[in-house]
């Protein structure tokens, strides 16, 4: 990262009743973290796969307003602009200043993340993948892959090309392409992730 993350870790706060602790690997931030309840879990996922976001933070802190307290559930930062996301519907939409920075905190609806709930599901079980095989990925077999996806192709083509027993590795070499986006797969917002999954290049900015 080119800049240091103005939170790096979460605040002390109690679990909300009623709602489970979700253990995550976050490739982004190079550590684990804890979710509170399957709406954080499925924004952590958005927030991890999606390429624009440079970081972000778990819990990390509670604002005080007049009107109460507010608890943050994500810190982002997504080019120059830096947010705060609370998944409770139930507050409203403002905004603070934090270090001198004007910062939106922005309500994620539960609309907005049954929406996104094929893409989500999707990608947490191509997060598990690239993280059980991150090590054994060679850079140069995803240099080979990005040069060989001109065009757009089902995943079984790539691995039918570069698969010399074990497609695994192939895969997750895909996987990681995607969450670097450098590749990308659209068919993944609304279909099951499988071997008939289209694999797309990225188009350079003109």
């Amino acid at each position: 990262m080119s800049k240091t993350a103005r939170f790096q870790s979460a605040v002390p706060r109690a679990r909300p009743a009623g709602s489970r602790i979700i253990e995550a690997y976050s490739l982004k931030l190079g550590r684990r973290l804890q979710c509170f309840g399957e709406a954080v879990f499925e924004q952590w996922i958005r927030l991890e796969v999606d390429p624009t976001i440079q970081t972000f933070c778990e819990r990390p802190l509670d604002l005080n307003f007049v009107d109460g307290v507010l608890r943050v559930d994500f810190w982002v930062r997504q080019g120059d602009r830096e947010m705060l996301l609370v998944m409770d519907d139930a507050c409203e939409a403002r905004s603070t200043i934090i270090d001198g920075v004007e910062m939106a905190v922005r309500i994620v609806p539960p609309a907005e993340l049954s929406a996104s709930k094929m893409w989500t599901d999707n990608w947490q079980r191509m997060l598990v993948a690239i993280i059980c095989s991150r090590k054994e990925i060679p850079p140069s077999l995803q240099q080979s892959i990005l040069k060989f996806v001109a065009e757009p192709m089902q995943l079984s083509r790539i691995e039918q090309e570069f698969s010399t027993g074990d497609p695994t590795p192939v895969r997750a070499a895909v996987f990681c392409l995607l969450h670097a986006g450098k590749l990308h797969a659209p068919q993944l917002h609304t279909e099951e992730l499988s071997f008939l999954t289209s694999i797309h290049p990225v188009k350079p900015l003109s």
